[in-house]
């Protein structure tokens, strides 16, 4: 009887020790649920080694902060604020992408094996095109919400769909779907931010709605206009009448005060960063300027960032900038400006200088006599192409031609 109830619990312990094993390499689909009953689709592979690498278009994120216990599983990307909690089995991981700052719950199920972002085109081949710009208006209903847009596309003959969309503030990230028929999808997740586009598309026109996860979403529409242009990214931002300075004085993650007026910056020129690590075109900026520092190492140049958190808590807002420290390898100091909302009108009242804080990030150059030279609103990263090899281009420039006086 003991070698029986011997073998009966072998069987079980090896019984479950099946049910444990971790996610089978290679293709997954995962599908957020959003408003409308929509499913917002994004593509990742798991590896080898238990690390996933997001799939949008031409960009690959990887995401190596995985835990699995039991059949419990959490995903959570290095810097952003946004955890995926469920339960998983070797094919299929169940659960709610959550980000607890903002009380934000999205139900989503991931399935092994599936490389398909949509299902393929019901019809062969379309009329409907979306390939060229795009003239774009988001929310025109409402002067208040309203905003421009250019969308950039590319359409394959096999109806998959990539591309972005420019704002005045930055980009939507690197978008990939399908036309089918006349109804364009795209769709991106980057980690923490996840995006789906819909419209139907006739003759050089489209109309539809863009929904960010299951909080939000709105009314767009787009004329094909080649050639289209959004307005001069230096010319939004601006010192008031009045003012003839910027300044802040703003704690560093250690909690000490760092002001401009500081010994450190004088007789420098400094680039002032105004960005928050919940901004997926601040950490791509942010990327971007500390390699830029490491290449071009200057005693006479000094960068700085001045981070507007909703993290509820000071405690939570630093744990992020040491997140985005350690991930990134940023060598300036990160300055907590605002924790518990990143309310731009509330960061209008800690920058009164500027005409209005229009967008995370913004970039403030400042010459080595201290006066504000250019300030640069937005950011256009890698998916828009030609537009960040110009921003690259002029900003090493314009950097250049300040060292030089």
């Amino acid at each position: 009887m003991y070698k029986i109830w011997s073998l009966v619990f072998v069987l079980i312990t090896l019984g479950c020790a099946q049910d444990k094993r971790p996610p089978v390499p290679g293709v997954w689909r995962a599908v957020l649920e959003v408003q409308d009953e929509k499913e917002l689709p994004f593509i990742f592979e798991w590896n080898e080694d238990n690390s996933i690498t997001i799939r949008n278009a031409d960009e690959r994120i990887r995401v190596s902060n995985i835990n699995m216990k039991d059949d419990s599983i959490t995903i959570e990307h290095p810097v952003f604020e946004g955890i995926f909690k469920g339960t998983y089995s070797s094919e299929k991981i169940t659960g709610d992408f959550i980000k607890p700052s903002l009380d934000r719950v999205v139900p989503f199920v991931m399935t092994a094996n599936d490389s398909a972002r949509f299902l393929p085109p019901r019809l062969a081949s379309s009329n409907a095109n979306a390939d060229g710009e795009w003239e774009m208006v988001f929310s025109d209903h409402s002067d208040e919400d309203r905003y421009i847009a250019k969308g950039i596309f590319t359409q394959q003959p096999n109806q998959q769909v990539t591309g972005t969309i420019r704002t005045t503030t930055g980009d939507y990230r690197y978008l990939e779907g399908v036309m089918d028929g006349s109804t364009l999808r795209l769709s991106t997740f980057d980690g923490a931010h996840a995006f789906l586009f819909e419209a139907e598309v006739k003759d050089s026109l489209m109309s539809g709605f863009f929904y960010s996860g299951n909080h939000w979403k709105e009314p767009f529409k787009g004329v094909f206009r080649p050639g289209y242009e959004l307005p001069d990214e230096n010319s939004l931002t601006y010192l008031k009448e009045g003012y003839d300075r910027f300044d802040f004085s703003f704690p560093d993650i250690e909690g000490t005060m760092v002001s401009l007026s500081d010994e450190r910056f004088k007789d420098k020129v400094v680039v002032v960063q105004i960005m928050g690590t919940w901004c997926p075109n601040c950490l791509e900026e942010t990327k971007y300027y500390t390699q830029y520092l490491e290449s071009n190492p200057s005693d006479e140049l000094e960068f700085v960032s001045l981070a507007f958190e909703y993290a509820k808590t000071r405690e939570q807002a630093i744990n992020r900038l040491e997140r985005l420290k350690a991930s990134v390898g940023v060598s300036y100091p990160l300055l907590l400006a605002q924790y518990g909302s990143s309310d731009k009108q509330e960061a209008n009242e800690k920058l009164p200088m500027l005409n209005h804080v229009l967008s995370y990030p913004t970039t403030i150059f400042i010459d080595k006599k201290g006066e504000v030279r250019r300030i640069h609103t937005g950011f256009n990263g890698k998916a828009t192409g030609e537009k960040y090899t110009q921003f690259v281009e002029e900003f090493e420039r314009f950097v250049a031609e300040l060292l030089a006086e």
